[in-house]
């Protein structure tokens, strides 16, 4: 019945519960694009995505009250951060016997109703969606394509509606929610122990990938990274139990088309070449070999998009002028703005390893500004089961700030403070502070920044106030000295 309702949704009414969310108001979007009368709801407070909820022209109740929920209304969708058993829409929708999804459930059914790609991995999906999507349109397949954060090259927005032959979707491995979709094309980008207050160890992580895998389409494409051993592990695994599959490793290891076979970084820009395009440096303009690896996997997700459909040719071009067009995504690596000879940067990332790969990343693309970073853990069993790796990864900067952990409305506590990971990272940086409370930095932040310097706020905790105020402060000074 749903997946009727959703195959023609012309005139529909879909109610959205939590939609202020960035995937929320990016399904929104797709549902209104394909015909849908779309309105919804969430709480009081003010996000980015309220502006593009405006301009959209979507209503929006602030509040959850049952009687919101328009009467003609023919499907209420969720986000995963309001409980059925709770919510007094959702629960009036229960009452009327009205269709109900959760967001991975109805991700899952857009992704049967044409062909679909799946961006997953502990590291990497949401920029590498966005770039596969900067791509795509380069090259005008008709898609959509649904990003975790809002990309420069959406207008600003997490979706890019260009068509509905193709749906590229950022997909989640958080309480194994990708299950839910079913892809014809899937880029694996990395593999690691994450999310360990749902999943036991690295083994129950990897084997939830295998399952996703598992549910490629008959002669499906795996695409996954040879220099990340938990992907490996991963493919190895689903080569014995999918010999249908075909598969194309990318990477400085890879065997075949898609070997990284040069890299090098000169004027702002990174370069490097795939084997089959050998003769051609394509070029990105954001730091880090990370994104050197998510621009190869993009790549390699393009040119076999196209040569499915016989427009192999145009792949090394597409690849080429898409790839410098790209202008990242929010809260990845993001500059903020530049004032007084100091740039400032916020980034997402909140695992060891995107700690170290994001600033290492930084350092090579800045060489000669002091980097500063402030950090603030996200989860107390992420922060007590990766102690030791988060205090090994902030080797490239020369100022680092620790605060408390930010907690999860999925944890009331935990056994670990943001003080043991300050205690356990002065054994390893020799210039460390902590701060309880984000603002309770501002003192020593001002007397520590000067021209030159680059601040970057990292964490999914709500440090980035912190750069936010610095730029806004610089930009004064600015402009006073101006006049």
């Amino acid at each position: 019945m749903i997946e009727k309702l959703l195959s023609d949704l012309s005139g529909s009414i879909i109610y959205f519960v939590g939609i202020k969310g960035t995937g929320m108001t990016a399904l929104a979007e797709i549902f209104r694009a394909r015909g849908a009368i779309v309105t919804g709801s969430d709480v009081c407070d003010k996000f980015y995505t309220d502006d593009i909820l405006s301009e959209m022209g979507i209503p929006v109740f602030e509040g959850f009250k049952a009687k919101n929920l328009p009467e003609s209304t023919a499907l209420l969708v969720h986000s995963a951060a309001y409980s059925p058993e709770t919510n007094p829409e959702i629960i009036e929708a229960g009452r009327r016997n009205l269709p109900i999804l959760s967001y991975p459930e109805a991700l899952g059914i857009l992704s049967r109703e044409g062909k679909a790609a799946a961006i997953a991995g502990v590291h990497g999906k949401t920029t590498t969606t966005a770039m596969v999507g900067t791509l795509i349109k380069e090259v005008g397949l008709a898609a959509s394509v649904l990003t975790g954060s809002a990309a420069a090259n959406f207008n600003g927005r997490s979706t890019m509606v260009l068509g509905d032959k193709y749906f590229v979707a950022e997909t989640c491995e958080y309480k194994r929610n990708f299950l839910n979709f079913s892809p014809d094309y899937m880029i694996i980008t990395s593999i690691e122990a994450d999310h360990l207050d749902y999943y036991k160890d690295f083994d129950d992580v990897l084997s939830a990938f295998v399952e996703y895998a598992g549910r490629l389409s008959e002669g499906g494409r795996l695409i996954y990274c040879a220099d990340d051993a938990g992907t490996v592990q991963a493919a190895d695994k689903i080569r014995g139990l999918r010999s249908d599959l075909c598969f194309h490793p990318y990477g400085f290891t890879a065997e075949g088309d898609y070997r990284l076979s040069s890299y090098r970084r000169e004027s702002g820009r990174q370069l490097f070449r795939l084997d089959k395009f050998e003769n051609r440096d394509f070029a990105i303009n954001v730091p880090g070999m990370h994104n050197i690896l998510n621009s190869a996997a993009a790549a390699v997700l393009l040119t076999v998009m196209l040569d499915d459909e016989n427009r192999g040719d145009e792949a090394e071009d597409g690849i080429a002028s898409g790839l410098m067009k790209f202008r990242g995504t929010k809260r990845r690596s993001e500059i903020i703005g530049e004032a007084g000879g100091i740039l400032v940067m916020d980034d997402y990332g909140h695992h060891p390893a995107a700690i170290k790969t994001t600033i290492d990343g930084i350092r090579d693309f800045y060489p000669d500004r002091r980097i500063l970073v402030d950090f603030m853990s996200h989860t107390y069993s992420r922060t007590e089961a990766l102690l030791d790796g988060f205090s090994k990864a902030f080797g490239s900067a020369d100022v680092v700030m620790l605060h408390k952990i930010y907690a999860s409305a999925r944890e009331a506590a935990g056994t670990v403070t943001g003080r043991d990971l300050y205690d356990k990272t002065c054994g390893h940086h020799s210039n460390v502070s902590y701060f309880e409370e984000v603002m309770d930095a501002w003192d020593f932040l001002e007397q520590e920044i000067r021209p030159g310097d680059l601040f970057v706020t990292m964490g999914a905790g709500d440090n980035w106030k912190l750069g936010y105020r610095l730029y806004e402060k610089l930009t004064e000074n600015q402009q006073g000295c101006a006049e």
